[in-house]
C-alpha cells in the first residue's frame, strides 16, 4: 500500500494515490505482469519474490512524479498468520522456499525497514505469536507503525493486553470485526490513551456503506484503510471523505506524518 503523507490535505492525497495507482499498472503492464485486481481493489500479478513488489510500488510512485519516503511511504500488510505454523513456529515463505524463525522474520522486517521507506507494518508476526511479536517491537516499533489486526480483533481485552507488554503500537479497528459500535469505541479509545495510533478499516466483502468514512474523522483516527482507488465499495469512502473535508472547509485537518506521533522518524 502506499501513504501520501506528504499531501497538504485530503484531496490531493487522493489525488496522488489515484495517480500511483494509474502508474503502477503501466509499470506491471510493461513488465509483462498481470494487471487484474484482488477484492481489494489491488493489482494481484505474480511478481516471483517478495521484494519485487516493493520495487514495482517504489518504480510506480516515483514514474507518477513524487518522492518515497518523503510524499510517499510504504505500508505492508503480510497477513502473517498465514505463513506461521503453530506447532514447527516457523513462517513459510512459499515463493521464496524458505522456513523462518520468529527471531528470522523479525530479521527480515528491520533489513526491508532499512532498505525502503515502509512507515507501517500491518500483521507483521503471526496472532498467536506474543513472544515474536515483542522482539519486532523491541528492534522497529520507534521507526515503525506495528498494527495490530489478527492480534487484536478490535477486542479491548487484546489491546490492553498489547499495550502492557509492549507488542504492538497501532490498533486497526473494524467496527464489524468485534460487532458492535460501542466495543470498538473503547478500543479506540484505549489505544489513544496508550499514545497509540488507529487506522480505520474496511473489511473484505465490502459494500457501498461508507460509515467508517464518518468514524475516521470523528473518532480523530488520521488514518483509513479502505482498498485501492477502484470499484464502488472502496471509492464510495473516498467520496465521503472528500465530501466531509469540503463541508468543513478551512477547519479540516490532513495529518499527514503527524498521524504518526508514537514514531521517530529519520
Amino acid at each position: 500500500m502506499v501513504m501520501p503523507v506528504g499531501a497538504p490535505s485530503f484531496r490531493e492525497g487522493l489525488r496522488w494515490g489515484v495517480e500511483i495507482y494509474q502508474s503502477l499498472k503501466k509499470v506491471l503492464h510493461d513488465g509483462g505482469y498481470s494487471t487484474n485486481v484482488g477484492d481489494e481493489g489491488g493489482f494481484a500479478p505474480s511478481l516471483g519474490g517478495n521484494v519485487k513488489a516493493i520495487e514495482v510500488i517504489m518504480k510506480a510512485i516515483e514514474q507518477a512524479g513524487y518522492r518515497p519516503g518523503e510524499d510517499v511511504y510504504i505500508a505492508l500488510d503480510p497477513a502473517s498468520s498465514q505463513l506461521y505454523d503453530a506447532e514447527t513456529g516457523l513462517y513459510t515463505l512459499e515463493i521464496e522456499g524458505r522456513k523462518l524463525s520468529s527471531a528470522e522474520m523479525v530479521d527480515l522486517w528491520a533489513d526491508w525497514a532499512n532498505r525502503f521507506p515502509i512507515i507501517s507494518l500491518e500483521d507483521g508476526m503471526a496472532e498467536n505469536d506474543w513472544a515474536g511479536w515483542k522482539m519486532l517491537h523491541d528492534r522497529i516499533g520507534s521507526k515503525v507503525q506495528l498494527v495490530g489486526d489478527d492480534l487484536l480483533v478490535t477486542n479491548v481485552k487484546f489491546v490492553r493486553r498489547a499495550i502492557q507488554e509492549q507488542v504492538a503500537n497501532a490498533l486497526l479497528m473494524k467496527v464489524n470485526q468485534i460487532g458492535s459500535l460501542t466495543e470498538a469505541i473503547a478500543a479506540i479509545e484505549m489505544s489513544q490513551r496508550a499514545g497509540w495510533a488507529v487506522i480505520t478499516s474496511h473489511r473484505s466483502g465490502e459494500s457501498e456503506d461508507a460509515t467508517i468514512a464518518d468514524i475516521a474523522v470523528a473518532f480523530n483516527t488520521g488514518q483509513i484503510k479502505t482498498g485501492a482507488p477502484a470499484r464502488s465499495d472502496r471509492i464510495a469512502k473516498y467520496n465521503q471523505l472528500l465530501r466531509i473535508e469540503e463541508e468543513l472547509g478551512e477547519t479540516a485537518i490532513f495529518p499527514g506524518l503527524q498521524a504518526f506521533p508514537h514514531l521517530r522518524r529519520g
